[in-house]
């Protein structure tokens, strides 16, 4: 039996400075999850048709387009883009934009975006990597990972209980949770570019049961 296809899915990792340290939002996915239930994630979700319709203020920088493994398509590079946005949107409470209109989309997140005036602005979003699901599951993602500061977002931290526990967390203490592999490599190339290292976006990928980390 072939391998189940990767569906395309985006997170986004925000996260913030306090004095002494930086911590990221993150939450734990219900124990009736499909995918991965009980493990800490970054808000994220599966790409919408929707997600291509709807506008953005500025899209993404077009240098992290080649990255994103989209046959070089912009149009797909920022529908990934707006698709974690707008899982943050509805798993978080939080809204990423910027005055604007992300235009008429027959899609409740979005059309919040539009009764709020606001659009995404992408060429604020960094690229930290993306990561294939092993070919032997049977639920798989092809996830890409973006980043912005705490600051570019409005709204009072809430969601739609997809995820639970949902909480700003030092980056330091991420170590004793149950995660992804993904996840932990995620959260080491935005140590790294916090430090003000400029280190590339990586690739998580699996063959024949080993893990394989390259550039993106």
């Amino acid at each position: 039996m072939p391998p189940v296809r990767p569906r395309d899915a985006a997170s986004l990792v925000i996260h913030r400075r306090r004095t002494t340290h930086h911590e990221v939002l993150m939450g734990r996915r219900g124990n009736k999850a499909r995918f991965k239930p009980g493990v800490y994630v970054f808000p994220g979700g599966g790409l919408d048709r929707a997600d291509y319709r709807a506008q953005p203020a500025r899209p993404l920088a077009a240098d992290l387009v080649s990255q994103l493994a989209v046959a070089h398509s912009h149009s797909k590079a920022n529908a990934l883009a707006m698709a974690a946005v707008r899982e943050a949107h509805e798993e978080a409470g939080l809204m990423f934009g910027v005055p604007g209109s992300v235009g008429a989309v027959d899609h409740a997140s979005w059309d919040a975006f539009r009764r709020a005036a606001r659009a995404p602005d992408l060429g604020e979003l960094q690229f930290l990597g993306r990561a294939i699901t092993p070919s032997h599951q049977p639920i798989r993602y092809h996830a890409r990972f973006f980043a912005a500061p705490a600051e570019l977002f409005s709204g009072e931290l809430a969601g739609d209980g997809e995820l639970e526990d949902l909480r700003w967390i030092r980056i330091e203490d991420t170590a004793s949770l149950d995660m992804m592999e993904v996840q932990k490599l995620v959260l080491e190339t935005l140590v790294q570019r916090l430090a003000g290292r400029d280190v590339p976006a990586q690739r998580l990928f699996f063959n024949w049961g080993r893990r394989n980390v390259i550039d993106a």
